[in-house]
């Protein structure tokens, strides 16, 4: 356009008047746009040159023409993609409120959702995406933690990751942390971790209802269908978290010693400082000891972050300065409130096996122990070695998952293979598996023996 009106406008300076058959041919085409005629009949009525009759053209042309690219590009922005979950995963997705309604005829009550946080150090981004992969469900929400040891391409590979799969991109489901906190195995700062997760959670998606916490050497010996299944049929309420009131030998190794966690306050990890002096045992609480791992519900979660109670600020500033304070906090503080100490059950559906030479952490799982994993009835496993033969046995006869692609579930609508769930449907569609007997055979054994209530926080 630029081009063609400035050979105009030279033309004008080399001949004040055009050609007879130039003039014919211009005066046709303004005759035949009735939009530039309309536009030319509002000039001054003064005889004007031709040639500058011919720079005006050129310009409403250019106008017109820039009119339209805007036109064009406000339509396709319109209809781009949509910016809230893919509607055939979320049929009954309402788009003001983003509620899932479900049908009250149904004989199966709503599936809940269960929030993770996936979280691994140096050289664990290829755990990291295997665990997710094998815990996914559209209808979950997912966090991923790389803490600050692990390399740039560690996180680049586990961001590419999440961005280029279809499923995670239609689900909008699966975050990864942008700026990592140091967590030690020891100290507070797991604590500090797992309350940072599920603030974000919740800030995230309100919708819900567990929390679990995963370290990259963790693994599934269930299907989240089978999972979601029999958690739907328990109260939001239930809290599986190991604890006792007897403390033994943790007392002196893990209660009464002063250390301080470098993973609270320096940017690089160094070993623990532990204080040659110890405390007295509290007086104003009873301290529970438990498990590392435990699955929580969102309300006790939200009353240890924004509850008006301070309970869990009183024993998270107690805890911060003592060992091993992440299998100690949650129990501790559940047990202590008179709001929650009705909600534990004393299993955390966690398969681990100790020895005398790993008392403070499991020791390695291996194929050895399979058969004894699926009649335990958990529904998780730690700890494992990267890339154990066992984890191709779990993948291949407990969750039917085929390597790099997630476990197909009553929401993948594919034929079997690879591709079976890059065709999806309903994702409030379960299909529970032997997985879900197996669980359920090991909680209705647990609730059933007539010492459920009698064995709460004592």
């Amino acid at each position: 356009m630029q081009k063609s009106g400035s050979t105009a406008g030279a033309a004008a300076a080399a001949a004040p008047t055009p050609p007879q058959s130039q003039q014919h041919q211009w005066s046709s085409i303004l005759t035949s746009k009735p939009i530039f005629s309309t536009l030319f009949s509002l000039r001054d009525p003064k005889p004007t040159n031709k040639p500058t009759l011919l720079l005006y053209t050129f310009l409403a042309i250019s106008l017109l023409s820039i009119t339209f690219i805007f036109s064009l590009c406000t339509s396709s922005s319109s209809t781009g993609p949509h910016s809230g979950p893919d509607p055939f995963l979320f049929p009954a997705h309402q788009a003001h409120n983003h509620r899932i309604i479900y049908d009250s005829t149904k004989a199966n009550p709503p599936p809940p959702s269960i929030a993770y946080l996936i979280s691994g150090s140096r050289s664990d981004s290829g755990r990291i995406i295997r665990l997710l992969h094998a815990t996914y469900h559209p209808l979950n929400q997912y966090l991923l933690h790389l803490d600050p040891s692990a390399s740039h391409a560690d996180r680049e590979r586990v961001a590419l990751t999440v961005q280029s799969n279809p499923i995670f991109k239609a689900a909008q489901n699966v975050h990864v942390v942008g700026k990592p906190d140091f967590a030690y195995q020891k100290g507070s700062s797991p604590v500090s971790l797992a309350l940072h997760a599920a603030s974000i959670l919740i800030r995230l998606n309100l919708k819900w209802d567990w929390f679990v916490s995963l370290s990259a050497d963790a693994y599934p010996l269930v299907t989240q269908d089978d999972l979601l299944h029999i958690m739907s049929f328990l109260p939001k309420d239930m809290n599986f978290v190991n604890h006792s009131s007897y403390i033994g030998w943790k007392e002196s190794r893990r209660l009464r010693p002063i250390i301080v966690d470098p993973g609270l306050y320096l940017a690089e990890g160094t070993e623990m400082f532990y204080a040659t002096q110890k405390r007295d045992l509290p007086s104003a609480f009873r301290v529970f000891t438990g498990s590392s791992f435990s699955i929580l519900t969102r309300s006790f979660l939200e009353f240890c972050i924004l509850g008006a109670d301070n309970l869990p600020r009183l024993l998270l500033m107690y805890f911060a300065n003592t060992p091993w304070s992440l299998s100690n906090y949650f129990p501790s503080v559940l047990c202590n409130s008179r709001q929650f100490n009705r909600t534990v059950i004393n299993q955390n559906l966690l398969y681990a096996m100790y020895d005398n030479r790993h008392i403070s952490d499991p020791r390695p799982l291996n194929s050895s122990d399979f058969d004894d994993m699926i009649r335990s009835g958990a529904a998780f496993a730690r700890k494992f070695q990267p890339d154990d033969p066992v984890l191709d046995l779990i993948d291949q006869k407990l969750l039917r998952r085929s390597p790099g692609s997630v476990v197909p579930g009553g929401w993948c609508l594919g034929e079997s293979g690879n591709s079976t769930c890059l065709t999806w449907g309903d994702a409030n569609i379960l299909r529970p598996g032997s997985g879900s007997q197996r669980i359920e055979k090991a909680i209705v054994k647990l609730l059933s023996n007539g010492t459920f209530r009698s064995h709460q926080c004592v």
